[in-house]
């Protein structure tokens, strides 16, 4: 037991006088006349960050861009040796895009003028999300048939004049028989007054004969004519006509999508008989809704004001998607007062291009009535946010827009209090400002002046 500690012991001093060896070499100086060893990557890196390798660039980045005057944003000089905004690669350190005026005229940024505006007050009310009548398309056969094919099922997103169902019906076929027929008959009582007429030119031909052509290319064109509105009316479309028979007369009526939109509804089954009075299913466009509020007695007289004015604007909420606000604007006040509630049905259009909202939605809205306060004040969509700090792209020169630090105020409406940072007449970028915001990003990334 003894032995075995004592040698324990001894390989334990080994180790150490071992190590104690390895750490003296790697700390001896090189033999004389050979070069020392080269440093590891990490100590030839050592210190990098420490270096002032980009011209006083380091000390630059210490502090924010919003913190810097504009003047020494737009005077200062990148490792490049050039004016860090007009460097492709340094401009976004010092929160400076370009923007050429090709992105506005395509729409993909607007511009928008900081100024003076009216606060306006709001007033809550609740309502439901309704589908767009006008958007609201439903699909039925004029004529009686059975239905042979459906090429769409629920949900579907259609495109105008996609084939929605086919339908065999013996009343259509018959009712393209009479036109192909009325269509023969006119194309043989043309030919016969061509040729009376230019017999008649050469008076060959007696006057009688040349007004009996016409009156029967005339006769021929009515029944052409009404032959084809029957088939219209029907439901075939008027584009269609010219292209009927080059295949034989058909006996299947083919429904088509009259708007793009989605499948809302959906009835038809192949075999079932497709009646006048039955809707095979509905089509509708979802990018605009209609949502239907309350609006009490005592604030009737000012939405109305507000509306005869040019309008109100509405900021609308729902359960769905907390803290997500829809804009919408008000298109109509109702005529008649619910004697039970003593309320107005008040309509306000929304718009829906991602198709968030659903139909049957309840919701809050809030209707923004024009106030007597007047601010400083900039569209909600160029306000945005930086580490907790907002901002907005002002425009300096030519193509060049730079974020400067804004105070927020009061909102409403898709507008924003502008409570400090710019004076008033600044042109900002509005819509699309986000797309800035990712650009002047890329320098916190590693994106910025390259090593």
């Amino acid at each position: 037991m003894t032995s075995n500690k004592i040698l324990i012991s001894l390989a334990t001093a080994a180790l150490l006088v071992a190590c104690r060896g390895s750490s003296g070499d790697a700390q001896k100086p090189a033999p004389e006349g050979r070069a020392p060893a080269k440093a590891s990557e990490a100590d030839e890196h050592k210190g990098h960050g420490e270096k002032d390798e980009h011209g006083g660039h380091e000390d630059e980045k210490k502090t924010s861009d919003l913190d810097r005057p504009v003047d020494d944003l737009f005077s200062s000089k990148c490792e490049h040796d050039i004016k860090t905004f007009e460097c492709d690669e340094c401009r976004y350190e010092n929160g400076v895009v370009k923007a050429p005026a090709g992105l506005f005229e395509g729409q993909l940024l607007k511009k928008a003028t900081v100024g003076k505006r009216r606060v306006e007050a709001p007033i809550g009310l609740t309502g439901e999300i309704r589908f767009d009548e006008r958007r609201v398309a439903h699909i039925s056969s004029q004529t009686e048939g059975v239905v042979r094919k459906v090429s769409v099922s629920l949900g579907d997103r259609v495109r105008k004049g996609q084939p929605l169902v086919e339908i065999e019906s013996v009343s259509y076929g018959q009712a393209e028989s009479e036109y192909l027929e009325a269509k023969a008959t006119l194309a043989l009582a043309q030919r016969n007054f061509d040729r009376q007429a230019e017999l008649r030119k050469e008076n060959i031909t007696s006057e009688k004969e040349y007004l009996q052509a016409k009156q029967e290319l005339e006769a021929a064109q009515i029944r052409t004519r009404t032959a084809g509105d029957k088939l219209v009316q029907l439901g075939l479309p008027p584009g269609e006509l010219a292209n009927l028979g080059q295949g034989g007369a058909r006996t299947r009526l083919v429904l088509r999508a009259p708007s793009d939109g989605m499948v809302l509804v959906l009835h038809a089954v192949p075999g079932e008989v497709a009646k006048s009075e039955e809707a095979l299913m509905t089509i509708g466009d979802l990018s605009t809704l209609w949502l239907w509020a309350d609006l009490y007695e005592h604030d009737l007289a000012v939405v109305v004001d507000g509306q005869a004015a040019g309008g109100l604007q509405a900021a609308v909420t729902v359960k769905a998607f907390p803290g997500v606000e829809f804009p919408g604007t008000v298109d109509f006040v109702g005529p008649t007062m619910e004697e039970s509630t003593r309320t107005v049905k008040v309509r306000i259009e929304l718009k829906n291009p991602l198709g968030k909202l659903r139909a049957g939605m309840f919701a809050n809205v809030k209707i923004f009535l024009p106030g007597k306060e007047e601010v400083l004040a900039a569209p909600k969509d160029a306000m945005l946010e930086d580490e907790g700090r907002a901002f907005v792209f002002v425009h300096h020169h030519d193509d060049y827009f730079v974020r400067r630090p804004v105070r927020r105020g009061k909102a409403w409406a898709g507008w924003v209090e502008i409570a400090g940072g710019l004076s008033g007449g600044e042109t900002i970028v509005s819509d699309g400002s986000f797309l800035l915001k990712s650009d002047v990003l890329r320098s916190k990334m590693g994106a910025g002046c390259a090593d």
